[in-house]
Formats: structure tokens, sequence, C-alpha cells
């Protein structure tokens, strides 16, 4: 990530015979150079004005769900103030330094007291020869938390919330207080599938992910489901499940828009029905409205200014009225996905 692209003509990173390198500099710089990096195969992306949160959005865009910045004191603190650092890696070494002009791991925050610093949770700490690798996640950044209107609306699907007196429960990522409500989560459950077998699937992405290619005759199609089955995390079986279908649109199931919504009802009634603390926990926030905080995703979640949809949070309302006795619960959970999307609607 560079603003001028003043870089050298001789680098590692230009060696792309292993790995990719992508450049993301702003645009109209450097074309010169630009050409250059083009003949060693390195991709260039431009931006209109360049920033670490629209740097941050193009990868999630592309699959991208985990980065690490590796970077300069100036650009670390434009990356923590635009709100895309999530958890910290910083090593101590036994050495002192100092001085007006002594270097710092991050520039300018605008603090001038130890009252406003910002402060760690889940902090580790691990020796690494002989220097102390302390690792921690920042607070989520306020800004990002979507509002939700119309409560009135809600409290006619979810009768716990009140539209006189209700509040608003974020959840996002999984170290945050209600984490637990995230497909992320690591909860795996047991769901059976098109045959009646039943499988375990690590965590409830896993399963919504898999569940695009269920069904189709092509043999690839099987290949990726167990792929995803088999990921190392919810992340990762994000990442493939998305990457999948976005370039290989033929391999998904010629039903899933009808049916998302229903596929993830079922994964998320499972988890929340086998898990004694999850169900505790989300008959807890009886009277709230549930939003899942993504600023990227306008189906699932909130959206950064309330633009989205928040069909998890939805999901999750629907399911915690249900196990509260509040809602006629359909005992075939077949359900078409009209009738879920009716009920959702209208919250």
């Amino acid at each position: 990530m560079s603003r001028t692209l003043n870089l050298p003509e001789v680098a590692n990173l230009w060696d792309v015979s292993e790995v990719p390198t992508i450049v993301a500099t702003q645009r109209g710089a450097r074309k010169s150079f630009q050409k250059y990096l083009a003949s060693k195969d390195v991709e260039v992306v431009e931006f209109d004005i360049l920033n670490p949160k629209d740097v941050m959005e193009y990868f999630y865009d592309r699959g991208y769900l985990s980065i690490l910045w590796e970077c300069g004191g100036t650009l670390a603190a434009s990356a923590i103030t635009s709100g895309v650092i999530h958890k910290v890696h910083a090593f101590v070494a036994p050495k002192i330094i100092g001085g007006r002009n002594a270097p710092s791991p991050v520039g300018e925050l605008g603090m001038v007291e130890m009252s406003q610093a910002m402060e760690l949770f889940d902090v580790g700490y691990e020796q690494i020869g002989p220097d102390m690798l302390i690792s921690g996640f920042l607070q989520p950044v306020p800004d990002l938390s979507p509002t939700i209107p119309s409560i009135e609306e809600t409290s006619a699907v979810d009768p716990s919330v009140s539209p006189y007196e209700s509040s608003i429960i974020f959840f996002y990522k999984t170290w945050d207080p209600y984490g637990a409500f995230s497909n992320f989560s690591p909860h795996p459950i047991r769901m059976a599938d098109e045959n009646g077998d039943y499988f375990t699937w690590s965590s409830v992405e896993h399963y919504y992910q898999a569940q695009k290619f269920v069904g189709v005759a092509d043999p690839i199609a099987r290949t990726y489901l167990d792929e995803i089955k088999s990921a190392r995390s919810p992340e990762e079986a994000a990442r493939m499940g998305r990457k999948i279908q976005r370039q290989h649109p033929d391999l998904v199931r010629d039903d899933w828009e009808s049916v998302k919504i229903n596929v993830m009802y079922r994964g998320l009634k499972c988890k929340f029905s086998i898990y004694p603390h999850l169900n505790s926990m989300l008959l807890s926030t009886a009277g709230s409205v549930l939003v899942e905080a993504s600023p990227h995703d306008l189906f699932w979640g909130g959206g950064r200014d309330g633009e989205g949809l928040n069909y998890l949070g939805r999901l999750l309302m629907q399911l915690r009225s249900e196990f509260l006795g509040d809602f006629s619960t359909p005992k075939d959970q077949s359900i078409t996905h009209q009738e879920r999307e009716d009920e959702l609607n209208r919250l």
C-alpha cells in the first residue's frame, strides 16, 4: 500500500513465482512504474483516495477475510483510527531508545493523556527468544455499529420487544460480548443431509456455505462441499463458499436464493437448541433488538448505516420468540422460503 509508489525496482515482493503480490496505490501514481510492475505480473489496484478502510473493503469483496498489517507508525495509526484493526501483535525488545525524533510503532492518534489510551482485551503474552510478544484485541469501533429503526415492526414478530422500552444489542466478531450469536462461533452442529444421514459441521458457517452445492449433479460440486466441510475455520469456509459461488455459479444449486434463509434457520435452530448456555444467552436478550453489525453484508447484517436487511438478527429474534413460547413454531421445519421471508419482513 503506497500512495506515491515510491518503491524500489528490485525487491523480493516483485517475485510472484510462489505467491501473488497486489499493490494498492493512489490513482495516477507513477504510471511508468505501474507498467514495470505489470511486466512482473504484479497486480496494481488504483484508488481515487487511498485509505485503509476502502482498501479493506476492496479486499473483503475479493474474499479476503484476514489480513496482517505489517507497516510503519504512520500507516498503523491510520489503520487503527479507520477501524480496520481488530487484533494487535506487539513485540517488546529488551532495548531502550529515546529522543524527540525516536521512531514509534504507532503514529499520531490525537491522544494527549494516558486516560485516552486504547486498551487491549483478551491479552496474551509469549516469549520469543529475547523478545516478548503481546497480543490482544482492540475494542470494536463504535461508529461501525448500525442503528436499526422500526422497533414497532419488530415487536409484531417478537412480542418480547416493546416499541416503547427496548434496546439494541449488536454482535459481529466472535470475541464480542454476544459473539456467540455469530455464525463463526466455534460451536459444532449435527445436521442431516438430503439423504437423512447426519454429519457434524464445525460451525453454522461451515454448514451454510456447503449447502450451496447440495444436490448438484456435477461431481466437482460434491468435492467443493467436502472441502468446505473440512475447512480449518469458519472464516476459511466462508471464503471458500463465496469464492466458488462467484467463480463457478453453475455449480450452485438452482434453488439457492429461495432456500438460503431456511437453511440458515435450520442451522441456527440446531445450534441454539443443543447448547444450553447459548440458549440461555439468547433468551436473556428478550426485549432487545438483535443486529449483526456487519458493515459489509447488507443481507444478513445491518450494514454500516442501518441500510442492511439484518436477516441474521431477525432469525435469531424469531428463534428467541419460539423458545419463549410466544411464537407458533411449525413442526415441519421445511417451511417455505416465502413464508419465512414474509414473517421476517414484518420486522
